[in-house]
């Protein structure tokens, strides 16, 4: 088990990552950031959660996404060699591997149906049903970015569904 405090990075942009983790407790963040420094929030992970920039690992690149603690957070980490040892020799960890890819390409699917169909407003909705805790703990722009919208737009949305405080 291992600490990682609030605005540190479990894996950054331009890093070879050889690690993964699961969430014990806390809040992470995945993100890109352009040329411009314009931040997209591309997921938020939460407790039992895994933390890893799979693309990255599996072709062996550099990752093209940062991975930051929004809050002090728990969690078990390995090496991803040792995570393909166990998977290969252990039922047991293949069926949780198989569990926690198939949890991450789900949401990576659903997200990705919504962009391309949903408009912003009932982007939001949704996103109060998976994530109702999260209005709390995570700060606006971040939900906006996520969103794929300006903050000034979710300001808009939330204050027309009576939900600015």
């Amino acid at each position: 088990m291992s600490t990682v405090k609030k605005n540190k990075f479990f894996i950054k942009a331009g890093e070879n990552p050889d690690k993964f983790g699961i969430i014990i407790s806390g809040l992470f963040r995945y993100f890109y950031i352009d040329n411009n420094g314009k931040e997209y929030t591309k997921y938020f992970a939460l407790k039992n959660d895994l933390l890893i920039s799979y693309s990255a690992i599996l072709l062996g690149e550099v990752s093209r996404f940062y991975i930051e603690a929004l809050e002090n957070s728990e969690i078990f980490i390995s090496s991803f060699k040792t995570f393909n040892e166990l998977t290969e020799n252990n039922l047991s960890w293949n069926k949780i591997a198989r569990k926690l890819i198939e949890q991450q390409y789900i949401k990576k699917e659903i997200r990705e149906y919504r962009f391309l169909f949903d408009d912003a407003e009932t982007r939001y909705l949704h996103f109060l049903e998976e994530y109702p805790d999260l209005i709390e703990r995570v700060k606006h722009y971040h939900i906006a970015s996520y969103l794929g919208i300006t903050p000034v737009t979710l300001s808009r949305i939330r204050k027309k569904l009576n939900l600015l405080t």
